[in-house]
């Protein structure tokens, strides 16, 4: 593992570090910031997923998480939202390929080769960051943006015990039915819909839930509330009576200053369920 950088940051250090993946075969970059606390052991771990176009660095610089996860004594990491490379497939259109790995293991070429996010993030990742930092692999939350809130809510809901809590930023709550999501499963993972559902949010809910709290942020005003569909994650939420706080926020779009404006929230939540206990 190659470190690209490290620099103080509210009393820690902002990481940025570089490895070769066995997941998705190729080179991988993530950022990672470490709270005072470390200095002196393992600290707890909030996983923040980012959403289409992003690389690790989106949230990394505009979404303001690192003074409040200081305050808290809390790790974040910044992972990136797809593979990269001249080798990696892409595609003209800003929601598939490269920048839009959607956090699943593709099936169909030319992807299978590479986008394989879903192993990336449930199982490579966080083994290279809990044996190479003082990061607590006992103690682990997740959240997420748009795309990135998607893949964290499915990943809370398919591995038990992994996550205390889960949170997410106008995540896209329903891909099966929108065109956020419709699109990217048939060319990641073939045209058989029964193979989508674990990929669902709103369908994860439905079936399993989620054991821990949940906290949910969409903006008004979001430009693409249409195709989050936050009504129907609201609906499967209160079918099942899960423990979840979703909140619709008054003219909020879908931009980094409303992840920036909630993230103090957000974090204070999950530092909550990391400390619980």
């Amino acid at each position: 593992m190659d470190t690209v950088s490290e620099n103080a940051c509210h009393g820690g250090v902002q990481g940025v570090y570089r490895h070769q993946s066995e997941a998705t075969g190729c080179d991988m970059t993530f950022g990672l910031f470490l709270p005072r606390e470390a200095r002196d052991g393992p600290v707890p771990l909030l996983w923040y997923l980012s959403g289409l176009t992003c690389t690790h660095e989106n949230a990394m610089t505009k979404a303001g998480a690192q003074g409040w996860a200081a305050e808290h004594g809390v790790a974040l990491v910044f992972p990136d939202t797809s593979p990269r490379g001249e080798d990696v497939a892409d595609d003209d259109a800003f929601d598939l390929g490269q920048g839009a790995g959607f956090y699943v293991n593709a099936k169909r070429d030319p992807w299978a080769p590479h986008y394989r996010m879903w192993d990336y993030i449930a199982d490579e990742l966080p083994k290279i960051v809990t044996r190479n930092f003082p990061a607590d692999e006992a103690r682990q939350a997740i959240t997420g943006h748009s795309m990135g809130g998607h893949g964290a809510l499915t990943l809370a809901m398919s591995l038990p015990g992994r996550f205390r809590s889960v949170s997410a930023f106008s995540p896209i709550a329903h891909p099966t039915r929108s065109d956020w999501g419709r699109k990217q499963f048939a060319a990641y993972l073939g045209d058989d819909e029964s193979g989508w559902a674990g990929h669902d949010a709103t369908l994860l809910m439905r079936e399993h839930g989620f054991d821990g709290p949940v906290l949910v942020d969409t903006g008004t005003n979001d430009q693409f509330i249409d195709l989050l569909m936050p009504e129907a994650l609201a609906e499967a939420v209160a079918t099942r009576r899960q423990q979840a706080t979703l909140r619709l926020q008054p003219g909020y779009d879908h931009s980094y200053f409303f992840v920036s404006t909630f993230m103090e929230e957000h974090i204070a939540f999950h530092a909550e369920a990391l400390y619980a206990g």
